[in-house]
């Protein structure tokens, strides 16, 4: 699955000008976080966060009247605070490279390019959105966690083991071990009773860390 497929398509955009009390208006009626700067050639010069926006505005126990605030706000413009060196990532990318990105460098969104124009952009949450997919968070079954050797064929043997008993896998992932000679796996799955499918995969020799029946989990 590429950026392309889960990114938002035609962001909400701001200009370099635009007064920082009007971006932030705009970020509390559209529900984001986060708006790209564009400038008047469509050229993506920056990005602004609700967190900037809130940091460049005057603190409430200012002694400042109301009236003064709201002249001092509307001086401030977005490209005053906005992030001009901006991270972006292609739309062809690999979802997990933009997982990547954002945790490398501790950011919660990225501008989508193609050739170097705007055309999405990808956010924390629609990542969190993919990982509970992922999981099948939605779905029932049976979610069993698993140590497993680091072995060709092993996850093949678990597969083939769970067809055989009329299971059907709702969604499977692998996370690092304890070492390099073993992984983690977290499997749901449904269509098998919950003994059953603990009694073969111990039976396969493969260690149970967890095993619950969940609607929603």
């Amino acid at each position: 699955m590429l950026v392309y497929d889960r990114m938002s398509r035609h962001p909400i955009t701001v200009n370099p000008d635009v007064p920082i009390d009007e971006a932030l208006h705009i970020m509390r009626e559209n529900k984001v976080r986060r708006l790209p700067v564009v400038d008047k050639q469509g050229k993506l010069v920056g990005i602004v966060s609700e967190k900037d926006l809130l940091y460049a505005s005057p603190s409430p126990a200012t002694s400042l009247s109301i009236h003064e605030i709201h002249y001092l706000v509307s001086k401030i413009k977005v490209a005053d605070v906005m992030t001009k060196e901006v991270i972006t990532v292609g739309e062809n990318a690999p979802l997990e490279e933009a997982a990547r990105i954002m945790a490398d460098h501790k950011i919660g969104g990225l501008p989508v390019m193609r050739d170097g124009t705007l055309v999405g952009i990808i956010t924390e949450t629609d990542l969190f959105k993919i990982f509970l997919e992922l999981l099948g968070a939605r779905e029932e079954g049976v979610r069993l966690t698993m140590l497993i050797p680091e072995r060709p064929g092993t996850l093949a043997t678990i597969t083939r083991n769970i067809a055989e008993m009329g299971g059907n896998i709702v969604s499977l992932g692998t996370f690092l071990g304890e070492d390099p000679t073993n992984r983690l796996i977290t499997v749901k799955v449904a269509g098998v009773p919950q003994e059953e499918l603990v009694r073969n995969m111990t039976a396969l020799g493969m260690e149970i860390v967890d095993a619950r029946m969940c609607q929603r989990c």
